[in-house]
């Protein structure tokens, strides 16, 4: 299998989007034992072509073969490979507040190697609490924290008024990779990948698809 994702090139958002998508089914596969899964078969699961899948693989590399299909294990290993699932990615957290704690807590992250090694939080923390095992720590400490740690995501779930500040500390640390959940647009180098979450405006694109795909609204009862 060869890969065709040099730096430099230029593959589609939509197509990089599917990736995750493609990995959590291949995931469900190798649990079930599934050992090969041709690519009608895998499209039909994930909801698109045939076509589309193999547009979209291609974009990366040669997998599979004809009337063969794909082995399931040897694709899974290219897409975490692509995916940089291939190594363990380190992670702080800004912002110990309900939001953050559930992020902290979801047990996902670490089967696929993201792995938080420290929460901060704005207010000073009770002594020794922490969540999940990880220690909440007060973010002035965060600055020295970054000189002496190797963290690759800082994962921002404060309140919109401290997120530049926190992305800015985080920038400065050496850290290139930000996953930003406070409703604000951060500014960052050119050299720093920033992953929006706006929760809330996820909700409102479901509010709008309800009412303009012919639901209409349901009556109130009391």
């Amino acid at each position: 299998m060869t890969h065709n994702d040099a730096p430099g090139s230029k593959i589609p958002m939509v197509v990089i989007k599917r990736l995750p998508v493609y990995q959590r089914y291949l995931s469900e596969l190798q649990k079930k034992e599934v050992e090969r899964i041709s690519s009608g078969e895998l499209a039909a699961k994930i909801g698109i072509t045939a076509s589309q899948l193999r547009h979209d693989l291609s974009c990366f590399g040669n997998f599979g073969q004809q009337g063969y299909g794909y082995k399931v294990d040897d694709l899974l290993f290219e897409v975490n490979k692509i995916l940089g699932l291939d190594h363990n990615i380190y992670m702080v957290l800004i912002g110990a507040g309900n939001l953050g704690r559930a992020v902290l807590s979801y047990p996902n992250f670490l089967s696929r190697g993201f792995i938080f090694k420290a929460a901060f939080d704005q207010k000073q923390p009770p002594v020794n609490l922490n969540i999940e095992g990880i220690l909440v720590q007060p973010v002035r400490e965060l600055e020295s924290y970054l000189k002496e740690q190797l963290i690759d995501i800082g994962v921002i779930t404060t309140p919109a008024a401290n997120a530049q500040e926190i992305a800015d500390i985080l920038v400065a640390g050496g850290v290139r990779g930000i996953w930003n959940f406070a409703p604000i647009s951060l500014k960052t180098p050119e050299n720093v990948v920033v992953e929006h979450v706006h929760i809330s405006e996820s909700l409102l694109v479901l509010s709008y698809q309800l009412c303009h795909k012919g639901f209409g609204r349901l009556p109130v009862s009391y």
